[in-house]
């Protein structure tokens, strides 16, 4: 069964387990002081992005009240204290990012092989997932889930490592193993797009030379924010930018020294690229200078094993990611080095993350020249490569950061404290992709079970799905 919330959970400042009112008390004050040295610049913008209003946020003439009551918000709001008649964006996300999506799960669809992708469109309407047995399904999510699209992948090698919506929702591209990405038209009549039988699929060769398909694969594939550009990450050690108006290639760097297994970019002028490899690195590219210097504008250093993905805030200057140390971590690209000056030298283990457990030792080791801002502890990334990503902005101010795990759930942390705020049972194999509505409380995952299970706040109306021994654990966010 999924977790369900009273009423009284809902409108308590924090779901204590059973807790007096003076435990609750005292850890709310605790928080309170530990927050109070969370000064850093990052802290402060993300504050800013999900506080409330002080004239909202006031029972009365003098100090804040903490935590904030949602009712004197409200109230404030309908005496239009703010002289706006409205919520500010900040007053909107203080009261949503409360209402994590943690009820359920409800189960979306299953399928017979394993679940990679599983991503929302922009606006939300729409929802795609990529399976190994070359399937790649698009839901109307706004019409119950049904299957607008079922697309039969094209010479697709091992499984889709990667899909992406165009920023206009008419195309959808896929990658495998191969130097060649597939774009499917999304708004075309047909339902069923079987490749090059009932539509084209249309490849795009990534190689520019036409080397063939076994030249190298793509782990990463993504569209620039103006729908022109598409950059991709491979196992050849590169970075690909694709130019669809004039379907070339039109950039390659020799970015890093082992497998890229992700890129993004950094923001929606597309000048910034950011990568992250299997030699540990996180890098950024910033295309104006490229051709000029030909190496990268900096090096983030810090993650002890290779980067399995990477998510921007979409600012241009910080971006999370996923590591095999089992660890997520908050950069800030004024922070980055000139070049790596810190080798691998400082580990004493064999491993291999595809099929053996995270050595014990190896928790305990700390890289010599981190950069980065935090760290965050408690998921597993193992057999595959695991994503991560900032909650929305609209809903929460991207408060939190959550991630898929190999231990079947997914994760979500407070992204100032660091704490793990709920931990979502799902599944029953590994989760290797999540993604969180943009505008409402609903979170939805894949795993390697071939599930797409979704979980809301306050959920339906009707019972979860029953998904086998799963249940959401969850501590409310503190304020």
């Amino acid at each position: 069964m999924g977790y369900n919330m009273s009423r009284l959970e809902i409108d308590s400042d924090l779901c204590d387990g059973g807790k007096s009112r003076n435990e609750a008390s005292g850890s709310r004050q605790k928080l309170k002081e530990q927050l109070n040295y969370l000064d850093d610049e990052f802290a402060q913008l993300t504050k800013l992005r999900s506080e409330p209003s002080d004239h909202l946020s006031r029972a009365a003439p003098g100090k804040r009240e903490l935590p904030v009551s949602m009712v004197k918000m409200l109230a404030g709001r309908e005496c239009n204290f703010s002289g706006r008649g409205r919520f500010s964006s900040a007053d909107r996300c203080h009261i949503l990012n409360r209402y994590l999506p943690v009820n359920g799960p409800w189960q979306v669809d299953k399928m017979g092989s394993r679940a990679y992708v599983s991503q929302f469109s922009a606006d939300g309407s729409l929802f795609v997932a990529g399976f190994q047995g070359s399937h790649i399904r698009i839901y109307d999510v706004d019409n119950g889930w049904k299957v607008q699209k079922d697309i039969h992948a094209r010479s697709l090698r091992w499984t889709v490592t990667d899909a992406s919506l165009s920023p206009d929702q008419h195309y959808l591209v896929y990658a495998s193993m191969s130097p060649i990405v597939h774009i499917v038209n999304v708004r075309s009549a047909a339902k069923e797009s079987l490749a090059n039988v009932t539509e084209i699929h249309e490849g795009l060769d990534f190689s520019g030379n036409n080397v063939g398909e076994d030249a190298f694969g793509i782990f990463s594939v993504k569209f620039s924010t103006d729908g022109r550009e598409l950059v991709a990450g491979s196992n050849d050690d590169g970075i690909y930018v694709y130019d669809l108006d004039t379907k070339k290639l039109s950039l390659r760097i020799s970015a890093h020294t082992n497998d890229v297994n992700t890129v993004c970019f950094a923001d929606e002028t597309g000048h910034l690229i950011y990568s992250g490899s299997d030699d540990n690195l996180c890098k950024v590219w910033d295309r104006r200078c490229f051709i000029a210097k030909g190496r990268p504008a900096g090096v983030l250093m810090g993650h002890l094993e290779g980067i399995t993905f990477l998510d921007s805030r979409g600012d241009g200057r910080y971006f999370i990611s996923n590591g095999k140390d089992q660890t997520i971590k908050l950069w800030d690209i004024r922070k980055m080095s000139s070049n790596a000056s810190c080798s691998g030298r400082f580990k004493h283990y064999e491993w291999d993350y595809r099929w053996m457990e995270y050595p014990a030792q190896a928790r305990k080791l700390k890289h010599p020249c981190d950069q980065s801002l935090s760290t965050y502890r408690g998921h597993s990334v193992l057999r595959t490569l695991i994503r991560c990503y900032f909650s929305p902005a609209y809903s929460t101010g991207q408060k939190y950061i959550y991630t898929g795990s190999n231990d079947s759930c997914v994760y979500i942390y407070d992204l100032v404290s660091g704490a793990q705020v709920a931990r979502l049972e799902n599944h029953v194999s590994t989760v290797r992709d999540c993604s969180w509505h943009p505008f409402y409380p609903m979170l939805v995952s894949s795993s390697w079970d071939g599930v797409i299970a979704k979980c809301e706040f306050p959920g339906n109306a009707n019972e979860p799905v029953p998904l086998g021994r799963r249940r959401s654990r969850r501590r409310h966010p503190a304020y």
